[in-house]
């Protein structure tokens, strides 16, 4: 490290994907095995005749991206196992395969690693992934964990960001927004045992939103459901960062712009009262909040009968030349142009 600081870019001012972009921007791809390197939710590796591998790594820090004040530890195993999953799938693919590396101060105990243990395993089992190994250290700070997953797909079938077309339908999975507002209420309650150790959090009736914060599910049946009607995507992601950048994502990868219209966003009604409490409107959660885990992908309009009675997926706006930018279209017929203001691990941020 220099000991000049003069001149030195603050990581701060790139934000998480400006970092990206400068530390991958010369990097090259020497071996005929990889189809697709950095740039996509997964790296995409030649397998045999009929599948390709996919490989995707998260890194998940304590104080950055979770809080044990309030995050179980068995939730917390199952939640990093599922982000990574979740990667898998977006590419339509299937994971197969997980490795995990644990650096754990000497705070914990052995109890409590079981804990998180059994997160990864109940992960593993329900989406039948086999956990085949990783590594453990010691950290002077806290806990780190690092999960990669491999999947395989169909050469044929694997669905990258790229891709989208102008016309296609622009479609999500599920409902957005629950997670962030599950955070928003445990960030709440912990302030309120802070300030007063003896007062109890109040976490009645918040069951759904809790569970999407705490314990999110990747959308395998969705992938599954778009392979039974014969629905191949143009292009797919999966929504960690917020609808909104999300959908920039896309459309920065495939080269167009879209429309999504404020009205079509789909917000479960306890999302929607919530955020009314916390004096947010419930579309800039949905278009901001991040950790929902859904899948925003593209269909071509032809696709469109096949999918328009699906409950679980909502057509909530289209995909346009690249010179009409990426808009959103507001309940008032306001054209605005989408913003990312979702989660950025390079963000300044006050100790807690």
């Amino acid at each position: 490290m220099t000991d000049n600081n003069q001149n030195l870019t603050e990581l701060s001012s790139l934000g998480e994907f400006g970092l990206i972009d400068q530390l991958t921007k010369n990097i090259t791809l020497n071996n005929d095995s990889t189809v697709k390197g950095i740039g996509d939710d997964a790296a995409v590796i030649k397998g045999d005749s009929s599948k390709q591998l996919l490989l995707t790594k998260d890194l998940l820090l304590e104080g950055i991206h979770f809080d044990l004040m309030y995050m179980p530890l068995k939730h917390l195993g199952y939640k990093a196992a599922m982000v990574n999953f979740s990667d898998v799938i977006a590419m339509n693919g299937t994971p197969k395969h997980m490795l995990v590396g644990l650096s754990v101060s000497s705070k914990f105990s052995l109890e409590a690693l079981q804990e998180i243990y059994d997160g990864f395993k109940k992960a593993c089992d329900t989406y039948g992934v086999d956990f085949v190994g990783g590594d453990t250290t010691s950290s002077l700070s806290g806990l780190h964990i690092s999960v990669t997953v491999i999947g395989e797909a169909d050469p044929k079938k694997v669905v990258y960001r790229k891709g989208a077309k102008p016309n296609d339908l622009l479609c999500v999975s599920g409902d957005l927004g629950a997670a962030y507002m599950g955070l928003l209420i445990l960030e709440r309650e912990k302030k309120a045992f802070k300030a007063d150790p003896n007062m109890q959090p109040d976490l009645s009736g918040h069951d759904y939103i809790l569970e999407r914060q705490l314990k999110p599910e990747a959308r395998k049946d969705i992938i599954k459901l778009l392979d039974e009607k014969e629905i191949l995507p143009t292009s797919m992601i999966d929504i960690s960062d917020g609808l909104a950048s999300e959908a920039m994502h896309i459309c920065r990868a495939s080269e167009v712009g879209c429309a999504i219209y404020e009205e079509k966003i789909p917000i479960d009604h306890t999302t929607y009262d919530m955020a009314k409490e916390f004096k947010i409107v419930p579309s800039i959660v949905a278009l901001n909040g991040g950790e929902d885990y859904e899948l925003l992908f593209t269909i071509g309009q032809e696709d469109f009968e096949k999918i328009k009675d699906v409950q679980e997926v909502t057509v909530i706006g289209y995909i346009t030349d690249k010179s009409e930018g990426e808009r959103l279209i507001t309940n008032d017929n306001q054209v605005v142009e989408l913003e990312a203001q979702g989660w950025d691990a390079m963000k300044k941020r006050e100790l807690s």
